[in-house]
């Protein structure tokens, strides 16, 4: 049976197109996937990410603990309500899961992980703490929704509708979140990041609440947007999605992620061993389909002077008006090379270009 988010019934009075996602009833699209898109670059959209799992670690061990189960380093939140992006490895490198971790207290942070691993998430960290016997308890917090406001006049509407919302949230930087108690909808978690490469807040609120918040939302003209127009805009940002351009396969030093991995400090972390004693071969590249005649997906062969590779995502890009994907190709390619892709028994040449594609509404690639 599939699992449903709080605001599964509005998506459905909308007049969703709905699909299985990872095993929820999930809105792909609610007419025009490329409409929903650019509302998100040029004016403001909203999604529903409660799929996703907001998992809050409490004890006098949590930061211990987090220090070692986690490979970018804890110790850079000192400031309440910084947020870090970051990997869980296992013990051989691999991603099990890439999350963004909120700082509140020394024993209060909050992670939010991927809805297709959440429960394989939980049982890991549990199996973890036990090992480490560590002073924490890990609390998932299904009671809870998240609403994802993107765009460059995100902000102004969800102060339009969270009018107490922004004396908190006004001066909040980017990677920051903040908690405050709101009349009509309780406890609100305001958290100023995103997965579109614009502006907005993610808004974490008790699953109660969600379907109001969603409506009122909605009624100071936030578009609706389903998953089709997240694809596509978080690879437009150069954004990894777990399970297509990293998995527990692949390390995250061959998954363009080797920024969110602390090598340097000598604090110890899972799978550190494995990652500084293993350089990557591979890397992961941006492309921009040159030749006509297809449009990049996941998967595709990838032919370069440096060996073959192969597509991770792929997909037409509504800002480019091109084709663009994410590819997992030998070391020594540059930004500025030229590839083969094969697609349809045609080798079609695509341009290595520097990530992001796109981002602040407009585009950073020249096609």
């Amino acid at each position: 049976m599939q699992k449903t988010t709080p605001l599964n019934a509005a998506h459905r009075a909308a007049g969703a197109r709905m699909v299985d996602f990872g095993g929820w009833d999930m809105p792909v699209n609610y007419g025009s996937q490329i409409d929903e898109h650019n509302a998100v670059r040029n004016d403001c959209g909203m999604f529903d990410v409660s799929h996703m799992l907001p998992v809050d670690l409490n004890g006098a061990g949590t930061r211990d603990f987090l220090r070692y189960a986690l490979a970018n380093n804890v110790d850079k939140l000192a400031v309440p309500g910084k947020a870090l992006y970051t990997c869980m490895l296992q013990s051989d490198g691999g991603v099990i899961d890439d999350l963004i971790v909120y700082y509140f207290r020394d024993d209060w942070f909050r992670i939010v992980v991927n809805a297709g691993t959440a429960d394989k998430d939980v049982a890991w960290l549990r199996a973890l703490q036990e090992e480490l016997r560590a002073q924490v308890e890990i609390r998932p917090r299904r009671d809870l929704a998240i609403i994802a406001v993107q765009g460059p006049n995100a902000r102004a509407k969800v102060w339009q509708v969270l009018p107490d919302s922004k004396a908190s949230s006004e001066n909040l930087k980017p990677f920051s979140a903040v908690e405050f108690a709101d009349r009509k909808f309780g406890t609100v978690m305001v958290c100023r990041t995103g997965y579109t490469g614009e502006d907005g807040f993610e808004l974490i609120v008790d699953a109660t609440y969600a379907p109001m918040l969603w409506q009122r939302l909605a009624g100071a003209g936030v578009r609706p947007c389903g998953l089709g127009a997240r694809d596509t805009l978080r690879l437009e940002a150069g954004m990894n999605l777990y399970g297509q351009d990293m998995d527990e396969t692949t390390s995250p030093l061959e998954s363009g992620l080797g920024w969110t991995v602390d090598l340097s400090s000598e604090r110890d972390f899972n799978g550190k061993s494995a990652l500084a004693g293993k350089p990557a071969e591979r890397q992961l590249v941006a492309l921009l389909l040159i030749d006509k005649g297809g449009v990049l997906r996941s998967h595709q062969p990838v032919h370069t002077q440096n060996g073959d590779g192969e597509t991770t995502s792929g997909t037409f890009s509504p800002t480019l008006g091109h084709s663009i994907g994410l590819a997992r190709v030998p070391n020594g390619v540059a930004p500025g090379d030229v590839v083969q892709v094969s697609i349809r028994d045609r080798k079609l040449n695509a341009r290595v270009v520097k990530l992001p594609f796109a981002r602040n509404g407009r585009a950073l690639v020249q096609v």
